[in-house]
């Protein structure tokens, strides 16, 4: 079998290995392996093929692995659904205590609990969401 295409089955498998572990890393090695590939076809001794494949190598994953992980490995900039909710402002509608009541948040009535199980909060009252369980928004009164 020609070393061109051993070095084209090695891309391949790393290739595939690539899509199952998501590391970067087995990706740039398929394609070391892809461009050591290419030298054998032009007819490179086989150690000058390893010394190809080992410079690649090096070079992709120590300059490429970190700048694209870099793009793929981004913190969370917009919180959607209820997380959106955690932090803003609502007004009660009914009393508020450690055992229930009612919020308005955004035009949307929830049920409440008070976030500090001993306050008891009046309708009315200006609080700030602190956290979402379930459907149950807990809330603490602004100063």
């Amino acid at each position: 079998m020609d070393p061109w295409l051993i070095w084209l089955i090695v891309a391949g498998v790393l290739a595939v290995a690539e899509i199952f572990t998501l590391t970067a890393a087995l990706g740039l090695l398929g394609v070391a392996a892809l461009v050591t590939s290419g030298s054998a076809a032009v007819g490179l001794p086989v150690p000058l093929q390893f010394l190809v494949f080992t410079g690649v190598s090096a070079v992709t994953l120590v300059f490429v692995r970190p700048i694209a992980l870099r793009h793929v490995i981004r913190p969370q900039t917009e919180r959607f659904g209820v997380d959106a909710l955690i932090g803003s402002a609502a007004t009660t509608t009914s009393e508020v205590t450690g055992l229930g009541g009612r919020v308005r948040i955004g035009g949307e009535e929830w049920t409440a609990r008070a976030y500090d199980e001993t306050l008891v909060i009046p309708a009315g009252a200006t609080v700030d969401v602190i956290e979402i369980a379930g459907t149950t928004a807990l809330v603490y009164p602004r100063e």
